[in-house]
């Protein structure tokens, strides 16, 4: 039985953590836009911000108080080097952490690239209302996110759940 309910649109920003990348070449957060269209949901912020902790938390706190957004998918900074520290930037922004988003990211990403996984911290967490993902910085590991997890759960007719549906009572209390 089909979900009876319509689709409704979900207004996402798309954040690239790198020192390197100009959105002329960020291929990952491209991909990222190009799902976030194709799925039928708005497009409302992108931008690409240096690998530095507190401006990417200055950042994160910003979309996350921005009313006009409902998620913040970041691609770039979950690994295990020095300079990757947005896993951090999402653990000092939220109020509370989605453990299952990484634990689902790394068990589909095991079967295409085995044990090197391990080295993603890709995570997720909701603050202020809104959900923020972030997702390693690689293209594959971005198609894997989005195809893998996030077309469906933010997708409100996904059953026999989703994180769109959640939305409204994010802020409750």
């Amino acid at each position: 039985m089909a979900d009876p309910r319509p689709f409704r649109p979900v207004k996402i920003a798309v954040l690239t953590v790198s020192d390197t990348r100009t959105l002329d070449d960020d291929k990952s957060g491209a991909i990222l836009v190009d799902r976030v269209a194709a799925a039928g949901h708005e497009l409302v912020h992108r931008s690409i911000i240096r690998d530095d902790l507190a401006g990417i938390i200055l950042t994160l706190e910003e979309l996350a108080a921005d009313d006009g957004i409902e998620v913040v998918i970041t691609t770039g900074g979950t690994g295990v080097t020095g300079r990757d520290v947005t896993p951090e930037a999402l653990l000092h922004v939220g109020e509370k952490e989605i453990a299952g988003f990484g634990e689902l990211f790394r068990w589909q990403s095991y079967a295409k690239i085995g044990t090197s996984t391990i080295q993603s911290r890709a995570t997720a967490v909701v603050a202020k209302g809104t959900y923020i993902f972030a997702l390693p910085g690689s293209p594959g590991a971005c198609k894997d996110g989005w195809d893998g997890i996030l077309q469906d759960q933010l997708d409100i007719r996904h059953r026999p759940c989703n994180f769109a549906e959640l939305l409204p009572r994010l802020q409750e209390r």
